[in-house]
């Protein structure tokens, strides 16, 4: 058996194939031993086995350039199908057993790669702190007494531990870009739509994303590419032109209301500030921008009606099945069913959102916004004494996303960072992915 890195890419796991280095049974036998050795860290629901790996190994075609996801084994959130698997969203009263892939997961499987798992999570996506789990709280890669940050918790570690080259996780409040940063990984959600999310347990399904995590932006991007298609039989998919990566002819920087949080706010704060420095000096005009506006679209989600759309979905669930659900996770979804969610009140914050959106319009066109992926993190424990108010804090940056139809790509301020990894997340409008592709790019080139 050949030499295996720490972490996988999809570069090394295609030229080892391609050089007969390594095979895709010997990847599949690798991630087996690695899940085996953190299982203390309770990343899966449904852990890697040879058993689920083999027929898709079986089934690939002998030549490894015949695919371009040839053997590459990725890891899915347990609340995305996967065929003849359970999906439970991290609740074992909930699980059924799909009888075909998620649309994302079928294109990615179509393109050669292996499903290794079902990761852990927040409860039915419920969560910004990877803790809200009956089968363990998932503990951060670099750091076990911290938070992994959720909902897609089990998705980003598994990545960062090495078990899966790449990870789907899904985004509907910052659930694929919070573990991104917490766990040092390049994480990406694409505009609403982009994606099919056919096959998803829907947290709030009008907002809804599937997202990835990766070690690299190359590897994202390669995702992107394979993982994207309108899909005629979602009713919220919708058609993007693909474009190549371009830089804006802009940069937004918030110049109020970035408040750095918790035990590492001093350690975040420094590291926000040379991450401003490095964009200031890639060339590009960088405009300093009352970020209000994207605050209160923040605001808006978790104090407004959408709430209500989780309960729409779950409410029959949660009544037929007293105290089956993890009880802070309960308490949120049944404050979806408050009778202050009138049908007026939903017009009138539809109304408001409807203004924000043209707002952000004006303000972002061919321009990249950038803000901290979060303004902190907070030990499991710390979590456990507040579990609303830490939970609360981590979406500060990233709830205004897929209210104001943006996507958003988040990656390392410095990839070498190994012990407390910080995090930017660079936002465009839903018609222009190519200029958070392109920013991303120009900075992670300036730290070589």
């Amino acid at each position: 058996m050949g030499y295996f890195p720490e972490k996988f890419t999809i570069a090394w796991l295609r030229n080892s194939y391609r050089s007969k280095e390594v095979t895709p049974a010997e990847v599949a036998e690798e991630i087996i031993r690695r899940a085996d050795r953190y299982r203390e860290y309770h990343i899966w629901i449904q852990e890697p086995s040879a058993g689920l790996m083999q027929n898709y190994i079986e089934n690939l075609p002998q030549d490894p350039s015949s695919l371009p996801l040839w053997g590459i084994p990725f890891a899915i959130k347990d609340n995305i199908d996967l065929e003849q698997v359970p999906t439970s969203a991290a609740c074992p009263d909930y699980a059924y057993i799909p009888r075909e892939n998620a649309a994302v997961a079928e294109r990615l499987i179509r393109a050669g790669a292996i499903p290794v798992g079902k990761t852990n999570m927040d409860q039915f996506a419920t969560g910004l702190v990877g803790t809200r789990s009956p089968y363990g709280e998932v503990k951060n890669a670099m750091n076990p007494e911290l938070i992994s940050g959720g909902s897609s918790s089990g998705s980003a570690v598994a990545v960062a531990l090495g078990t899966a080259a790449f990870a789907l996780g899904t985004d509907t409040a910052g659930s694929g870009r919070v573990p991104a940063a917490l766990n040092g990984l390049v994480g990406y959600k694409p505009s609403p739509g982009a994606w099919s999310v056919r096959g998803v347990v829907p947290a709030c399904a009008s907002l809804d994303c599937i997202s990835v995590f990766a070690n690299t932006l190359a590897d994202a991007k390669e995702i992107d590419t394979q993982a994207r298609g309108y899909d005629s039989l979602c009713c919220w998919s919708r058609k993007y032109k693909q474009q190549e990566a371009s830089v804006p002819t802009k940069i937004c920087l918030p110049y109020n209301n970035i408040a750095f949080f918790g035990e590492y706010a001093d350690i975040y704060e420094p590291k926000w500030e040379e991450a401003k420095k490095r964009i200031t000096e890639l060339g590009i005009p960088v405009e300093f921008i009352d970020y209000s506006i994207f605050a209160e679209a923040a605001k808006v989600l978790y104090e407004g009606p959408w709430v209500a759309e989780r309960w729409c979905d779950l409410g029959g669930f949660v009544e037929q099945n007293p105290g089956k659900i993890f009880p802070v996770t309960e308490k949120i979804l049944r404050g979806g069913a408050k009778e202050e969610y009138t049908a007026a009140g939903t017009f009138k914050a539809l109304h408001k959102i409807q203004e924000l959106k043209r707002k952000a319009k004006i303000m972002l066109e061919d321009t990249v916004l950038v803000l901290p992926t979060a303004g902190g993190t907070f030990t499991r424990k710390e979590v456990r004494e507040k579990p609303v108010e830490t939970n609360s804090m981590m979406g500060l940056y990233t709830n205004h996303c897929n209210l104001l139809e943006l996507c958003a790509a988040a990656v390392p301020q410095n990839m070498e960072d190994k012990e407390l990894p910080f995090g930017i997340t660079m936002f465009a409008l839903a018609e222009e992915e190519s200029l958070v592709w392109g920013l991303a790019e120009k900075f992670l080139e300036e730290e070589r």
